[in-house]
């Protein structure tokens, strides 16, 4: 072998070497704290387990049964279902008004920074203190604010953190704090569209209402899908909301999967029977749910090529 090409060689397997090295790290942490607790949670979810640091000789082999179980529970439908709304109706609702917002603030509109700023500001807020503002000073039914508006106009109050209404009241309120992350993401690849687009669309006579049909919509498809799967991660995690709006015991009108998890493996208020197993079982369904999400997304929102 030349000798040019035996330091070629050289240099090559030492940038190998060094490749290794900074990413077997990431590689280990990646398997100890991400696929094992995987693995662990799926293998989990086909035995009966009382307690999540219970020893693995003791498991009992369950088969289907733990999914059978939560399947069969009344209160474990009424959360998917609650799930399900909170995806579709929130969902809806969330992504079309930070699409809304990322168009308009992406229109050379004045003082954009101050409304992206103010949008995106309740994202910034803790949760808890963002839950505690809806329910404390906007749903109160003697001195919140919707009330008092209500009774400026001559209306009857609404009891608005009631049996029938709270659910909504808790979307509601939710609602209000995601926009502003999905718009800050709609807004990123808005920006990265080529204003030559465009240009030539307003010179062959496309109004905006066109533009954004033909130019903005197809060009953001991948953004579209990213938002989806975030917004689907962000509602199997509805764990935080659910619990302020119903902090004492799990309601029907709230409870959502993560909820029923949580309530399954440590026990609840008047129930102190622990099933860790099922709690894996679940945790196992709401990940299919993301999956099944992300495949469909991929699926349908595919890159088109521009019509004019």
């Amino acid at each position: 072998m030349p000798p040019f090409l035996s330091e070629e060689v050289k240099k090559m397997k030492k940038n190998k070497a060094m490749i290794v090295g900074f990413i077997l790290p990431c590689a280990l942490t990646l398997l100890v704290m991400y696929l094992y607790p995987v693995l662990r949670t799926i293998l989990m979810s086909f035995f009966a387990i009382d307690s999540v640091t219970a020893d693995v000789g003791t498991w009992s082999f369950n088969g289907f049964g733990n999914y059978a179980r939560i399947f069969g529970s009344a209160t474990f439908l009424t959360s998917l279902s609650n799930m399900l709304k909170i995806w579709l109706v929130g969902g809806i609702l969330v992504l079309t008004i930070a699409l809304l917002f990322a168009v308009i603030l992406t229109s050379g509109i004045r003082f954009k920074k101050f409304f992206r700023a103010a949008i995106y500001l309740p994202n910034v807020i803790s949760a808890v203190a963002l839950a505690t503002m809806w329910i404390q000073y906007i749903y109160n039914q003697d001195y919140g604010l919707l009330n008092s508006m209500l009774e400026m106009v001559g209306l009857e109050g609404v009891k608005w953190l009631g049996t029938d209404t709270k659910f909504w009241a808790m979307l509601a309120a939710f609602v209000f704090g995601a926009v502003g992350y999905y718009m800050l993401i709609f807004i990123s690849g808005i920006e990265r569209i080529p204003q030559d687009l465009y240009e030539a669309a307003t010179i062959d006579g496309a109004n905006k209402f066109h533009q954004f049909f033909r130019i903005t919509l197809p060009l953001l498809k991948g953004i579209i899908k990213t938002n989806l799967t975030f917004w689907s991660i962000n509602t199997i995690t509805f764990f935080l909301w659910s619990k302020m709006f119903s902090p004492i015991s799990s309601e029907a009108s709230t409870i959502v999967p993560v909820v029923y998890l949580y309530d399954t493996v440590f026990g609840s208020t008047g129930n102190a029977e622990r099933d860790a197993g099922a709690g894996a079982a679940v945790g196992v369904v709401l990940a299919i749910f993301v999956g099944i999400i992300y495949l469909i997304t991929s699926k349908f929102l595919k890159d088109d090529d521009l019509e004019f």
